[in-house]
């Protein structure tokens, strides 16, 4: 509403690939019925559907972008929300050993910080609106990138299995044709943006 008064041109909202829930079907689309298991995942779809109401009314343009797994530097792998990234490489960096909760086959679609970046710039700045996904469509089981990530960084890290956590989401991989039919290109790979998020933790790792 504030917004709205301000004559405010549009709003971006940083939503999440957690709407999709547990639901089994990948690659996850946007027409897919949100099957949110969290409060957190509760809250952005609800922010998706308060923005499309304005929107709607004529009060305000906006476009939802859901985020799938984002990582990249100066991530905090301390935070009470650390992403599996930044812990993983820390761990590894100091040849501690790396806890996965559940067997490891668990998958996630991985994004690069700067893609995510640009897919929010490119929705600001380009008539669109309504949800699209930001992802680069690949899956990658924890298990796997805990290996590539012990073995990029010359590491002697074990990986030590845990309980599978309440709540955790077993595959994620994200269909993004709906935003790149509409312009949107991204500009690293995986592969990219993990040597370049391990260059970072190599140089703070002490």
């Amino acid at each position: 509403e504030e917004a709205s008064a301000a004559g405010v041109k549009k709003i971006v909202l940083a939503s999440s690939a957690a709407i999709y829930g547990d639901n089994p079907t990948v690659p996850k689309l946007e027409t897919m019925v949100p099957e949110p298991k969290s409060p957190y995942a509760v809250t952005k779809l609800d922010g998706e559907y308060y923005l499309e109401m304005f929107r709607r009314e004529g009060k305000l343009a906006s476009t939802s972008i859901r985020f799938f797994n984002v990582f990249g530097p100066r991530q905090d792998p301390k935070g009470a929300y650390a992403a599996a990234v930044p812990i993983f490489m820390e761990k590894a960096l100091k040849n501690e050993d790396i806890t996965i909760f559940g067997d490891g086959g668990a998958t996630r679609d991985f994004i690069f910080v700067k893609d995510i970046v640009g897919a929010l710039a490119f929705a600001a700045l380009n008539d669109i609106h309504g949800t699209f996904n930001a992802g680069y469509g690949g899956q990658i089981t924890i298990q796997d990138l805990a290996e590539k990530i012990i073995s990029e960084a010359g590491s002697i890290s074990k990986i030590v299995h845990l309980p599978e956590r309440a709540g955790d989401v077993r595959h994620s991989r994200a269909s993004s044709d709906k935003l790149r039919a509409a312009g949107w290109v991204p500009q690293f790979s995986l592969e990219e943006g993990l040597a370049q998020t391990m260059e970072y933790f190599r140089s703070v790792t002490a």
